[in-house]
């Protein structure tokens, strides 16, 4: 059956709206740079360490390090040399859970809070947890739970977990569906979401879905699938977070109040034996500002800030489980205009990256024998 002809107003109508959404950058070829080519050295730190998931730079310059079996650690990255610290709340470690992301609070030289995420036991499974506690010596004491992303699932899978202080005192938490797709659309529902907190856990007054008696109101954008990085913008402010698609489909976002980024309605993506799961766009939702096809598996996030690569300050950094590399992108404001492959030919499975005080850039490598990695200028 035909479809009745439209005005040819309206026609022109749906063209200008088409041209004036955006549209989502994807990946070409990203280009494999060596060592030289980019001008870097690669030192181990150290290695031997169990499923590292997360770094955050002391003032004195040591690490706090996570392993996913539920360790936190902390690292002189001069000599190698570490520590278990006690004082951590047990974990539900198996697959993709444990203890995950480690952050200081802004103000961490007068308070000492450092804030953790992992994967917790409670109700009839476990579910993504975020608490705190103060460092002091060789543990965290007054250690408290502050928020627990309900409801608890029964699943070993897509817990997100990154954490991003905004500066105006609140914390942003980023939650996956548990590999349970729908979660994501459902406001009743933490899982598939950024949440946005207070310092001490509780819900900001502005949130956009606190007068809403369906939603939760620690959401802050929802219709994510396992946002596994997240950074703060230096100039900007923007909290920007990457999520892993299906087969195809990872994407970089900028969570923005209320906004539904998609998932499983919308996705570069397909089911992993190959049928499409939705239209790469759809009304409504919030398209990402960079997409991968194929996968990479990003994980772990950062804006280059330091001052030993000047050529780099500003950039973005991501790691990759999947294709084993470092990507290095260029920006010009919001766009990807550029992006190579760092580390391309070792085989990494690159977890967490962050800029060090001393302006090297660390990352670290998830294996049994993980390792933590400084890049340097080369000589």
């Amino acid at each position: 059956m035909n479809s009745p002809k439209q005005p040819r107003a309206g026609i022109l109508a749906l063209l200008a709206a088409a041209l004036l959404t955006p549209v989502a950058h994807a990946q070409g070829e990203a280009e494999a740079v060596s060592d030289a080519e980019a001008g870097i050295e690669v030192e181990t730190v150290t290695r031997g360490l169990d499923h590292p998931w997360a770094l955050a730079f002391l003032p004195d310059g040591d690490l706090l390090v996570t392993e996913r079996s539920g360790t936190l650690l902390r690292l002189d990255p001069d000599s190698g040399d570490r520590r278990a610290l006690a004082g951590v709340p047990p974990v539900d470690a198996g697959n993709q859970g444990g203890l995950l992301d480690v952050a200081l609070h802004p103000d961490f030289g007068d308070n000492r809070w450092v804030y953790l995420t992992w994967s917790g036991e409670c109700g009839p499974g476990n579910a993504t947890h975020l608490g705190r506690g103060r460092l002091e010596g060789d543990r965290l004491t007054d250690f408290e739970t502050l928020f627990v992303a309900e409801p608890c699932v029964a699943s070993s899978m897509h817990f997100g977990s990154r954490i991003v202080f905004d500066g105006d005192g609140h914390l942003f938490v980023t939650v996956g569906e548990r590999g349970e797709r729908d979660r994501a659309q459902d406001l009743g529902d933490h899982n598939g979401s950024v949440l946005r907190l207070n310092e001490d856990g509780a819900v900001p007054e502005d949130n956009p879905f606190v007068d809403r008696a369906d939603a939760r109101d620690a959401i802050y954008s929802y219709g994510h699938r396992n946002p596994q990085g997240a950074a703060l913008h230096p100039e900007t402010a923007e909290v920007w977070i990457h999520e892993h698609g299906p087969r195809g489909g990872d994407e970089i976002n900028i969570p923005e109040p209320g906004g539904n980024f998609g998932w499983p309605k919308t996705t570069y993506g397909r089911e992993y034996s190959g049928p499409e799961i939705g239209p790469d766009r759809l009304p409504g939702t919030v398209q990402p500002i960079h997409y991968w096809v194929p996968s990479i598996a990003p994980s772990g996030m950062a804006f280059y800030s330091g001052d030993r690569f000047p050529e780099w300050r500003g950039d973005l950094f991501v790691g990759a489980l999947a294709l084993t590399h470092l990507a290095h992108l260029e920006l010009d404001g919001q766009e990807v205009v550029r992006e190579r492959r760092l580390l391309d030919d070792r085989g990494w499975r690159v977890r967490a990256v962050a800029t060090g005080p001393d302006g090297f850039l660390y990352l670290l490598t998830d294996h049994a024998d993980g390792r933590l990695v400084r890049l340097r200028p080369a000589e």
